[in-house]
């Protein structure tokens, strides 16, 4: 993801209402995310863009967390050199002689 410049000023949101129960969830995932060292702490003096949290809930009682990145939409450049469409790339594979996979 590129940023225009001059880059967005900070978006501090007011998070969605949660109840109790989404809100434990929501924090056991972040502390997770610090575990694994993804997300770190901030100071209070640092400057960051901040996002609301949201939490997805499948019916077998499994979520992941995600966030809402709808105001850096309009701060962002739209990227010129996409994924390739599948016939395209197929098309492609149709002359090799040899198809590996790697992980």
């Amino acid at each position: 993801m590129v940023l225009k410049r001059p880059y967005p000023p900070i978006l501090r949101r007011s998070q969605y209402p949660k109840i109790l129960e989404t809100r434990k969830e929501i924090e056991k995932h972040v502390n997770e995310l610090l575990h694994m060292a993804v997300v770190r702490k901030i100071g209070h003096n640092e400057i960051v863009r901040v996002t609301t949290p949201v939490l997805i809930t499948w019916n077998d009682d499994k979520s992941i967390l995600c966030g809402d990145f709808r105001a850096f939409n309009k701060s962002t450049e739209a990227d010129r050199y996409p994924i390739p469409r599948i016939p395209h790339a197929l098309d492609k594979l149709s002359k090799a002689k040899y198809i590996t996979k790697t992980d």
